[in-house]
């Protein structure tokens, strides 16, 4: 493989850019990390979309076997990189070895499970009526359905997951699967990562006999390079995952142009965790560690982090409270992901502090190192909570608030309350289900995903996982972006009426040429 060279890729062009450029920083110890990396700019952000309007028309028609294949040669490059990618991640990111070793496999698991999906067929929801011509009153015509990729997608990538966030992540896989040429804005924070993870991309464009303008990947740190990428009119759609500000300055911008594009944005969510009277009876001191264990992974940075946790306030509480204020005080000190995040966590956790109705329960130890951030938990009262929206917006790192409701239509009240959510968690024991059925419903219309006695780090690539939720968890509620329902925000359906089978899109013509699962005339057909 290449050595990283801090090159803006444009198709199968290496530029150097113009300008100083900019450096990633070890956020352990604030040092530059060479090598300096080019900043792209509106010309290079036009010549990518170029290329990939170009490139459309044949991507969008490639066989499935070769699509999924395509999407299996970048898979397995990936896992055979070796310790470049690990090393590169861990010194831009500060995160540990194993975490982002699990976070590469991830990332090849996902490539794989779409390159499955793609083979499958189903994605296509190919449905044929065949016409009806001596019908009464009126004859039907021929009618014919394929979902077809939308064009290309602008894909931005996370700072939290360097690997199954970003270059070659969920949001990059699902768009490559249904047909869509890519053009990556990188992330500032893991430039190194990301350059290395495109040049496998490029490689497996090129050997796989692509068009060039399949994928290209643009490294900058200015928000005018992801508004040029976003008003292209060559972009049909947008993938992003970060704050809900600039998720919602991408939708601004989107919605602003002449042809306005859906932007999938994943923002905020503090993913609210209720915990039922028997549970916290019989094993509250143990759910206790557990939430800190789950509040303080990865210092916090999940967008599946339970920012809070309601719970009646009575003496069952107390053991809860006890074990996590113990639990916290034993957490080790982590590096966040960026001086920039780190200080959003310390203004969010310093607001909390000195806020009139908020108690502070418990602090972790503090850390002797540049961009370490110490655990905080806060309690208030369910009429607080409620009378300030400021206590339900997002403190992305490890602070959460414990919620003391009076009685159970207290927490029903506050539940109401919340805005959208990735998640939702229900600890409870089997004497409080009568409690619990009755917020089903409730959390159902807040959350993408309801959990039953767990916590929502860690998400399961898979065909039933949702990661999305309603506003502000995500900007379009309709979908997800992780699991194999991903693949639907980059398809459209286009029906044909009447056309010549030779001319039809070939998973449309008579023989089912693809060998997939098709609906016709109401009645599903198997291959």
């Amino acid at each position: 493989m290449s050595s990283i060279t801090g090159a803006i890729l444009v198709g199968a062009e290496e530029r150097q850019g113009s300008g100083n450029g900019f450096e990633a920083v070890d956020p352990s110890s604030g040092k530059a990390l060479s090598p300096r990396f080019a900043e792209a700019d509106a010309h290079d952000v036009a010549d990518a979309c170029a290329l990939a309007a170009a490139a459309f028309p044949a991507f969008r028609d490639l066989p499935p076997e070769d699509r999924a294949a395509f999407l299996e040669r970048i898979a397995d490059a990936i896992a055979a990189t070796g310790e470049e990618l690990i090393d590169r991640a861990m010194s831009e990111t500060g995160l540990p070895r194993a975490r982002l070793e699990g976070e590469r496999g991830r990332t090849v698991g996902q490539l794989r499970l779409f390159a499955i999906v793609v083979r499958e067929g189903g994605w296509m929801d190919v449905t044929i009526d065949p016409a009806m011509p001596d019908r009464q009153p009126l004859p039907r015509p021929d009618l014919r359905r394929v979902n077809m990729g939308v064009g290309p997608v602008a894909v931005f990538g996370a700072s939290n997951f360097p690997l199954a966030f970003s270059v070659a992540g969920g949001d990059t896989a699902s768009a490559l699967a249904a047909g869509c040429p890519v053009v990556v804005k990188g992330h500032p924070a893991h430039p190194g990562t990301g350059e290395i993870v495109a040049r496998i991309i490029r490689q497996a464009v090129a050997d796989s006999g692509l068009p060039a303008g399949v994928f290209s990947y643009l490294p900058g740190t200015t928000n005018a390079l992801g508004g040029a990428l976003v008003a292209d009119p060559r972009i049909k759609s947008v993938g992003f995952t970060g704050s809900r500000g600039g998720g919602l300055a991408l939708v601004k911008i989107a919605n602003a142009r002449p042809e306005p594009i859906p932007v999938f944005a994943e923002m905020s969510s503090i993913n609210p965790v209720i915990l039922f009277p028997a549970a916290a009876q019989a094993r509250g001191a143990a759910l206790g560690t557990a939430f800190v264990a789950s509040l303080t992974q990865g210092a916090g940075q999940f967008c599946t982090n339970p920012g809070l946790v309601i719970a009646l306030a009575n003496s069952d509480l107390a053991a809860f409270e006890g074990a996590a204020v113990e639990a916290l005080a034993k957490a080790p000190n982590q590096h966040m992901l960026t001086p920039g995040i780190h200080n959003a966590f310390q203004t969010g956790v310093t607001a909390l502090e000195g806020h009139a109705a908020v108690e502070t329960l418990a602090k972790g130890p503090v850390g002797d190192g540049i961009n370490q951030a110490s655990g905080a938990i806060f309690t208030a009262d369910a009429d607080a909570f409620a009378a300030d929206a400021a206590l339900s917006h997002e403190v992305f790192g490890s602070s959460s608030i414990i919620v003391r409701a009076p009685d159970i239509d207290a927490v029903a009240s506050l539940v109401s309350g919340l805005e959208g959510q990735l998640t939702a968690t229900l600890l409870f024991d089997e004497e409080d289900e009568p409690l619990v059925a009755p917020l089903i419903p409730l959390l159902a219309e807040k959350a993408g995903r309801i959990l039953a006695n767990g916590w929502p780090t860690g998400v399961e690539v898979s065909h039933a996982m949702v990661h999305g939720g309603p506003f502000p968890a995500t900007s379009d509620t309709r979908t997800t972006s992780v699991g194999t329902l991903a693949i639907q925000r980059f398809l459209r359906p286009v029906c044909y009426q009447n056309l010549p089978d030779r001319l039809l899109p070939t998973a449309l013509r008579n023989d089912n040429p693809c060998k997939v699962a098709r609906r016709v005339d109401g009645t599903m057909q198997l291959a």
